[in-house]
């Protein structure tokens, strides 16, 4: 005889459910809670188990995760989840923690033998596709891009998002820059700016396909929280391509989708219904379209990197975090005294940042301290401003852009590091420019000496 274990709360649904189940010739245990539901399935070990998603102690996420970690149940026993939540959310985690089915309440009985009767996987909400799909006629979106390159920043600060009056000039938005260049649209990062690009490039372009290539430089919270709230990914006319290596701990897909999980986040990534397609680089060079990308493993805790991008008007960086090496070296150890081993490798490894930024048009670098606060910061993978300013110098760097901008930094304290940036380049007696990033700011590299 067909076996079946009902677990709810709710001991009404538990009747009517059973009720069914019994006059269809099914033997049918009862639980009124997740942990005897638990030990019931481990006892008789049912062919089906249908249990309540939103149960005190004991959830049905919770039952999933441990009926599908449970080696003694074999063969595993086909889970159906009910609940009354109508969230994609819930759905997602609940096939995630290992539920097979997922229906809504109120079910009916006829519903449920219907359902039994047939392969598992046909649920009132469907299982969502697989993300991707076919590729989107960008031509239109090309042609608008045009050839030119642009590098507009939507987002300039470093660590979480400050807005208020003490940041107008320069923002508070986390870490976004949008180059177009030769026909596309590259994002590099996806922190709080992006939500704003999004929301401009559907007005823009009110209707017509989109086609965004995302640079992901590392999935510290700052440079990815943003992703959620892009807009141009909840349309299915839209191209989204997100670009990024492998993190310490996961892989990029994962990262991205597991902040937009329950809990974190009411929508998961599933209900993207873009042609999103997340990529894993693993190469140090590849093409956008005629667009030349380098990568560069920054000096950062987990893995980030800096990308150069060759255009066919110039050459961008963009190195959002990274700390130099020398004075991390030197100042390490409380400043004892470094052997000439140590200090010669890190002078090798800020020489091959040089190079890696030589004779760019714009460079967008990490600036986010001051010297006296670099002696209370480490260690923590950012730079101090007068580092940046030395390295652009002796990389010949046409206009260098100081970024990443620390939470605690008011408009004020950032122009006191512009002025300074500027002073120490007319020192060194560079022709590199100095500007402070700020929200909203378009450069065109035609149009360099204008800015």
């Amino acid at each position: 005889m067909k076996s079946a274990l009902v677990i709810d709360d709710d001991p009404i649904v538990v009747k009517i459910l059973s009720h069914a189940l019994n006059e269809d010739g099914w033997e049918v245990f009862e639980a009124s809670s997740g942990s005897m539901g638990l030990q019931l399935a481990r006892k008789h070990k049912p062919d089906v188990v249908v249990c309540d998603l939103l149960m005190p102690k004991v959830n049905g996420y919770q039952v999933c995760r441990e009926l599908r970690q449970d080696e003694s149940l074999v063969p595993q026993p086909r889970i159906i989840v009910i609940s009354n939540s109508n969230y994609a959310s819930d759905r997602d985690g609940a096939l995630a923690s290992g539920a097979d089915d997922f229906v809504l309440k109120p079910v009916k009985p006829v519903e449920l033998l219907r359902l039994l009767n047939e392969a598992s996987g046909s649920t009132v909400f469907m299982r969502m596709e697989q993300m991707g799909g076919p590729l989107t006629d960008t031509r239109v979106f090309s042609r608008k891009i045009g050839e030119g390159t642009r590098v507009r920043f939507w987002g300039v600060r470093g660590s979480i998002a400050t807005p208020g009056p003490d940041t107008v000039k320069y923002g508070g938005n986390t870490t976004c820059v949008e180059l177009r260049a030769d026909g596309q649209l590259i994002i590099l990062d996806a922190g709080t700016g992006i939500r704003q690009l999004g929301r401009r490039l559907m007005s823009e372009f009110r209707g017509d396909p989109i086609n965004a290539h995302v640079l992901i430089s590392h999935t510290h919270w700052d440079h990815i929280q943003g992703f959620p709230f892009f807009i141009p990914a909840y349309d299915p006319r839209n191209s989204v391509t997100v670009l990024g290596y492998e993190g310490a701990k996961m892989g990029l897909q994962t990262a991205l989708m597991s902040q937009m999980e329950s809990p974190y986040f009411p929508i998961s990534m599933r209900a993207m219904p873009s042609n999103l397609n997340i990529e894993e680089i693993s190469e140090t060079e590849f093409h956008i379209g005629s667009i030349k990308v380098r990568t560069m493993f920054a000096n950062h805790p987990g893995v980030c990197v800096g990308y150069r991008i060759t255009t066919s008007a110039g050459t961008i960086v963009f190195m959002p975090d990274n700390e130099a090496h020398a004075r991390q070296r030197m100042a390490a150890d409380g400043g004892r005294e470094q052997s000439l081993e140590v200090l010669e490798y890190a002078r090798k490894q800020d020489e091959k940042l040089v190079d890696f930024i030589r004779d760019a048009d714009i460079v967008i670098m990490d600036s986010q301290y001051d010297a006296n606060e670099y002696k209370s910061h480490i260690g923590w993978g950012h730079s101090c401003v007068d580092d940046v300013v030395a390295l652009a110098v002796v990389g010949n760097v046409r206009k260098l852009f100081l970024f990443h901008h620390d939470p605690d930094h008011d408009d004020e304290m950032i122009d006191r590091m512009e002025e300074w940036a500027q002073e120490l380049a007319v020192i060194h007696g560079a022709k590199t420019e100095v500007a402070a990033a700020r929200e909203g700011l378009e450069v065109s590299i035609n149009f360099l000496d204008e800015v």
